[in-house]
């Protein structure tokens, strides 16, 4: 059950039905500049009544694996404060209202490491987390890099890294890499390379 961010801002008890769910009641829960944790009241697929938690974003997720000519991949490393630990991963971020999943992705990429990209490929649409969260990421390749300096916000002590693409694939695949879009980019990516080396 997603909602558009102008239903983020109230409660409701108009009946929505979403698939074999009814959802008889909304409250908000939560609430902050970036996201609305909803409770609904609802009416389960076996007719019995129950309540679903729902986190919805402000905004749309995007990241960028972005690789340069001798094929290395840049990573962003970050403690992650939800986690408690330290993560490697593409850079990625988040895209308000009123600009694209393109245009996020380039400005986000731009302020964490300074690099700008003159071409963009659109490498993948998925939902993160969706039996709790109605959270969508769009993920993009990057190439034809310009580098610059970088200018991260106050949230964000980011360090920088180039590592051989094979490299990056190996850390999705043995779990030293665990950001889901870190994951999803980079071995989609490995995916296109495989199936586009068997066609030939």
């Amino acid at each position: 059950m997603t909602a558009s961010c102008d239903d983020a801002a109230m409660d409701d008890d108009q009946a929505v039905t979403s698939g074999p769910w009814t959802r008889r009641r909304r409250r908000i829960g939560y609430q902050n500049a970036w996201l609305t944790v909803w409770h609904d009241e609802v009416t389960r697929p076996d007719g019995a009544p129950g309540i679903y938690g729902v986190v919805h974003f402000a905004n749309l997720a995007a990241g960028v694996l972005v690789l340069d000519g001798e094929d290395r991949v840049l990573l962003v490393g970050q403690h992650r404060y939800a986690l408690d630990a330290y993560s490697w991963e593409i850079p990625e971020g988040g895209v308000p209202a009123g600009e694209t999943a393109l245009e996020g992705a380039r400005r986000e990429l731009r302020e964490e490491t300074g690099v700008e990209a003159a071409l963009w490929q659109e490498l993948a649409r998925v939902h993160l987390s969706n039996s709790v969260t109605d959270e969508l990421a769009v993920l993009f390749l990057a190439t034809g890099l310009t580098h610059g300096a970088a200018t991260p916000d106050g949230t964000e002590d980011l360090e920088i890294r180039w590592l051989p693409f094979e490299d990056v694939l190996g850390m999705t695949l043995d779990g030293s890499i665990s950001d889901a879009m870190t994951v999803l980019a980079v071995e989609r990516y490995a995916l296109r390379r495989a199936t586009s080396a068997l066609d030939q």
